[in-house]
C-alpha cells in the first residue's frame, strides 16, 4: 500500500508508523491499516444494530429523528472534513467516529442508566468501556482473533477520545465515570494504550465532531418534535442570531428550510471556530509528531473560549427543554422499565437467553452471568428489546 504521507501533517498519525495490532496481521496491498479499521467497524454487527438504537426518541416515535447510526455517519462526515482541513488522517478519524457509539444500549441514556443500576453490584456499566469490549472481544467475525483487532491508534481513540482516563490531565467527568475500567486495564497489561495521556489528534477531532453533530442535530430533532420553537431559541447565543440572520436573508422562507439552513450554518461556524483555535494551538505547541500531541497537558483540537461558552449555554437549554421535556421523560420512564424487567427476567431465568448466549452460563458465577446478561441487553436494538419484553414479560401480565 502506498503511504500518502506527503499529504499529511508531520503530527498526523501516519499508517506507516502505526504501532500495529494486538494480533499481528499482514498488511493489505490495497488499503492502509486505518482504512481496514474503518471497514471492520462498518461490517461489524454492532454497527448495523445502531440503525435501531436511538439518540433521544425511541425508534417508533418517527422516521425522521436521528438514530445512533445516522448520528455516527454525521459525526464521521464532520470528522473527515475537519481532518482534511488540518491535514490529519481522515481514515483514522472516520474509523474512531464510526466506532464511538457501538457500546450504547437500547433506549439511549435511559438504557445505560438502568444497566448501570443493575450492574452496580457486579462492576458497573459504562458505554465507552462497552464500546471497547465490543471491538476487542464481543464481536465474533474472524477466525484468528476475537473482536476486530483494530490498530493501536484506533483503540486509543475509542478509549481516550474524550481525554485521559487517569493522571493529572484526566477530566472530572472521566474520573466521575470511574476512569480506567477493569476491562481496559486488563487489556493494557500487554497492549498498553497509555490511558494517562491525551489521544492522537484524529481522536480529538472525532470527539469534537461528536459534540458538533449532536448539539446541532438535537436542535433539528427538538424542533421537528415540537419540544420547543424557533422563538425559544432567540435568546441562545450563536443559535438565535443565526436563525434570525437566515430569516432576514430569506423573507418568507418555509420553516423546514429555515431550520435546515440555520443548522447548516451553525455546523459551519462551529467547525470554522474549531479550525481557527486548533491552528492557533498547533502554532503555539509546534508538535513534530503525534506523540508530541499526546504528551501535551491539554488537547490541541479545541473550540475557542467564546464557542465553549456558547456550547455550554446550548447544552443547558437542550437539557432542560428537550431531555427533561414531559414527553421525553414519560417515554424514558417506560423504556427504563422495559430494560430493568428484561435484566431481572434473564437473571431469574437464564434459560430464557438465546442458545448461543446461554451455552456458557452454567460455568459462570453470579457476577459473570450478570455481565453476560448486560452484554446481551446492551446489544439489543430498541425494537428488539420491546419485542422481547412483550414476548417474555408481557405474557406474564
Amino acid at each position: 500500500m502506498v503511504d500518502s504521507a506527503e499529504n499529511l501533517a508531520p503530527y498526523a498519525c501516519h499508517p506507516s508508523q502505526t504501532r500495529g495490532r494486538r494480533v499481528a496481521e499482514p498488511e493489505s496491498p490495497t488499503r492502509s491499516c486505518y482504512q481496514r479499521d474503518r471497514d471492520r467497524v462498518i461490517h461489524s454487527g454492532a454497527f448495523r444494530r445502531l440503525q435501531y438504537k436511538t439518540q433521544v426518541f425511541v425508534y417508533h416515535e418517527g422516521d425522521h429523528f436521528r438514530t445512533r447510526l445516522t448520528h455516527s455517519i454525521e459525526v464521521a462526515q464532520i470528522a473527515r472534513s475537519i481532518s482534511r482541513a488540518l491535514r490529519l488522517n481522515e481514515d483514522l478519524a472516520e474509523a474512531i467516529a464510526l466506532a464511538h457509539d457501538l457500546g450504547h444500549t437500547p433506549f439511549g441514556h435511559a438504557g445505560e442508566d438502568i444497566l448501570g443500576e443493575m450492574m452496580a453490584p457486579y462492576g458497573g456499566f459504562d458505554h465507552n468501556e462497552q464500546t471497547f469490549r465490543i471491538v476487542t472481544d464481543l464481536e465474533h467475525r474472524y477466525a484468528r482473533f476475537r473482536g476486530l483487532n483494530l490498530t493501536w491508534e484506533a483503540l486509543e481513540g475509542v478509549v481516550k477520545h474524550n481525554g485521559p482516563l487517569e493522571g493529572p490531565n484526566a477530566s472530572e467527568k472521566e474520573i466521575s465515570r470511574g476512569g480506567v475500567g477493569r476491562f481496559i486495564a486488563a487489556f493494557c497489561q500487554d497492549f498498553d494504550l497509555e490511558v494517562g495521556t491525551f489521544a492522537g489528534p484524529e481522536a480529538q477531532v472525532a470527539a469534537l465532531a461528536d459534540d458538533i453533530a449532536y448539539n446541532n442535530h438535537d436542535i433539528d430533532d427538538g424542533l421537528r418534535a415540537g419540544l420547543f420553537t424557533i422563538e425559544d431559541l432567540h435568546e441562545i447565543p450563536l443559535v438565535g442570531p443565526t436563525f434570525a440572520d437566515v430569516a432576514k436573508t430569506y423573507p418568507g422562507i418555509d420553516q423546514t428550510s429555515l431550520i435546515h439552513e440555520s443548522v447548516r450554518r451553525l455546523i459551519d461556524r462551529m467547525v470554522t471556530d474549531l479550525l481557527e483555535e486548533t491552528n492557533r494551538r498547533l502554532e503555539a505547541a509546534r508538535p513534530r509528531t503525534a506523540a508530541d500531541i499526546r504528551a501535551l497537558t491539554h488537547p490541541v483540537v479545541a473550540f475557542s473560549k467564546e464557542m465553549r461558552e456558547n456550547e455550554r449555554v446550548l447544552r443547558s437549554f437542550l437539557f432542560s427543554r428537550m431531555y427533561r421535556h414531559d414527553r421525553v421523560m414519560r417515554m424514558t420512564t417506560e423504556v427504563k422499565g422495559v430494560a430493568k424487567e428484561l435484566f431481572q427476567h434473564f437473571q431469574a431465568t437464564p434459560t430464557a437467553l438465546p442458545e448461543e448466549w446461554r451455552d456458557g452460563t452454567g460455568s459462570l458465577d453470579e457476577k459473570g452471568r450478570a455481565r453476560l446478561i448486560a452484554d446481551y441487553i446492551a446489544g439489543m436494538t430498541d425494537r428488539f428489546a420491546m419485542q422481547e419484553h412483550a414476548r417474555l414479560i408481557g405474557q406474564q401480565d
